[in-house]
């Protein structure tokens, strides 16, 4: 399928296999055929870019179940090959398939738009043709014929299946938007930072406000009066330097170990100005519409496959925030969160009997306490040692003790790790790829210094391994809640479509938690949805385990009140 400017487009039927089942259709009411397509048939839709067309589809009204992305199941088979980083667009995939030059991505959605502001398939502003509807094709075949050509084919399919589902998450999660309270972000802000300054907003944060400027005169003082600004981290370094205290940097962890009267006010300073600049009125100005933060996420985002957004923050808001984000009325917010994701996950990977038993029940590192003299503290310390590596101290001990208890769960990683170090690739369990390793770090490698080179990359593969997998039943999870969550929705009238935001909805996502946005009589039916999805999740992912998946769920009207 193209899609071009202003409607219309071309809609071709696909056997399973790929191959086309009927002749290429025009349409000149593209939204239409696929509404009517999605209500009597509901396929699995096959086109270039989900976040290219499905926004469209959305303002529209016209929700869809499940299609095939086929630039993130490009990325995945390029990662898989050790080709990351080659263009992964329609356009790039079908010039390689005929010899052709490829040509580059085009970064950033605001870039890939045709005539009129519409997308299209080859950012063109013709009508689309017959031969852009056999790249598709084309594109598609082939990807179904490298799944199946490789190790694990079932896997790789699951992995395609979901992060083509992930993509019509993300358009519905920014189409839907966090719940966001405008006037509560502001007064939290005043609260901390005082008034609203002059000249702060999306262009820029304007003057200091109150706080941050009283702050800055207490560490001038602190200083017998040096003039210091302490944004800059090479005059606070000066300053420490002139008072007879040598550091090495600015950071806090680091001021933190300093007797001096300026600490205190410069780690306050640090703090606030963080806020100020990331979350501050700036950012609210730009980013809260219609009491809604709608962030872009970038599904796959990160190598690992953990999501990333495009602008404002959205996987990192702070605590203090959280007071605004609040449910519509007569609606809550349903927080779900996976508990003790990471280690669980390697109980799985590793089939290690007696971890993988220890994980079948509550708290993970309480059941493994015993190993550890009954100190739920240092099973942490030694789990966490083995999945990130860098032991030291008394952690090399506790790994020690690891080993010995549970040689299959340390065994795991501990191949990752020297996998890395020679140079290999690891993968997820559902095939997601780690970066091989470029040819400068070879050369480093090979060189006097190069155990250190080494060393580091078998930290990360140690912990890819884990991780990725872990954002492998992440996004099965999501991908299993969404169909649960959508047999919530009222039935649609006869002959028309649901009303998305009739239901509950999905509206926030970060690794291992999700919010759903739910009309409060749905509160029970959304957390037992989850709860469901998270079980189904693991035996998707990882098959007949013993290890589970518990979710630490709340129900809220106010997003800080879930911890």
């Amino acid at each position: 399928m193209a899609v071009t400017s202003p409607d219309g487009g071309i809609l071709r039927p696909l056997a399973a296999d790929g191959t086309p089942a009927g002749p290429p259709r025009h349409t000149a009411d593209l939204i239409g055929a696929i509404a009517t397509l999605e209500r009597t048939d509901r396929p699995r839709w096959v086109w270039p870019a989900t976040h290219l067309i499905y926004p469209r589809l959305l303002r529209a009204g016209v929700r869809l179940a499940q299609c095939h992305d086929l630039e993130l199941v490009e990325a995945l088979l390029l990662g898989h090959a050790a080709r990351h980083g080659e263009p992964r667009s329609v356009a790039a995939a079908y010039a390689r398939l005929r010899g052709t030059e490829v040509p580059g991505d085009v970064p950033g959605p605001g870039a890939e738009v045709g005539a009129g502001g519409q997308p299209s398939l080859f950012d063109q502003a013709s009508e689309p043709t017959a031969d852009d509807i056999e790249a598709v094709v084309a594109v598609h075949h082939d990807q179904l014929r490298r799944i199946a050509s490789l190790e694990h084919p079932d896997r790789m399919g699951l992995l395609a299946a979901a992060e083509s589902a992930g993509g019509l998450i993300a358009a519905e999660m920014t189409h839907h938007g966090l719940p966001w309270r405008a006037e509560v972000h502001d007064r939290l802000l005043t609260e901390l930072l005082g008034p609203r300054p002059a000249g702060s907003g999306r262009h820029g944060p304007g003057l200091r406000p109150r706080r941050l400027q009283a702050l800055a005169d207490e560490i001038v003082a602190a200083f017998d009066g040096r003039p210091v600004n302490p944004d800059s981290p090479a005059q606070i370094v000066r300053a420490f330097g002139a008072a007879g205290i040598s550091v090495p940097s600015a950071r806090s962890s680091v001021l933190r170990g300093i007797d001096h009267p300026a600490v205190a006010p410069l780690l306050e300073y640090k703090e606030l100005a963080r806020l100020h600049a990331a979350h501050g009125w700036g950012w609210l100005d730009t980013w809260v519409r219609d009491g809604r933060f709608r962030p872009e996420y970038i599904v796959g985002g990160v190598v690992s496959g953990r999501w990333a957004t495009r602008g404002g923050g959205a996987l990192q808001i702070p605590k203090v925030l959280r007071r605004a984000v609040v449910a519509d009325p007569g609606w809550v917010l349903v927080v779900a969160d996976a508990a003790q994701l990471e280690p669980r996950v390697l109980a799985a990977l590793a089939g290690d009997e007696a971890f993988a038993a220890a994980a079948a029940h509550g708290d993970l590192y309480t059941a493994l306490a015993d190993a550890f003299g009954g100190a739920r503290a240092k099973a942490k310390i030694a789990l966490l040692s083995a999945m990130y590596g860098g032991a030291t101290g008394d952690a090399i001990s506790l790994l020690g003790v690891l080993r010995q208890r549970f040689p299959a769960a340390a065994g795991y990683v501990e191949a990752a790790a020297r996998a890395g170090e020679a140079g290999h690739i690891v993968r997820s369990r559902l095939g997601r790829t780690c970066p091989p390793p470029s040819a400068a770090w070879r050369e480093r490698v090979a060189g006097v210094a190069g155990g250190a080179a080494a060393r580091s990359r078998g930290r990360f593969t140690r912990n890819f391994v884990v991780q990725a997998s872990a954002a492998d039943w992440a996004l099965a999870l999501l991908a299993l809640a969404r169909r649960r969550l959508a047999e919530q929705a009222p039935p649609a009238p006869a002959g028309g479509e649901r009303h998305l935001a009739a239901g509950p909805q999905l509206v926030f996502f970060q690794h291992d938690e999700l919010i759903v946005h739910s009309p409060k009589e749905h509160a029970d039916a959304v957390v037992a949805a989850i709860s469901a999805a998270a079980a189904d999740a693991g035996r998707l992912v990882f098959g007949s385990t013993p290890v589970v998946f518990p979710l630490e769920t709340a129900v809220v009207d106010c997003y800080a009140d879930a911890k």
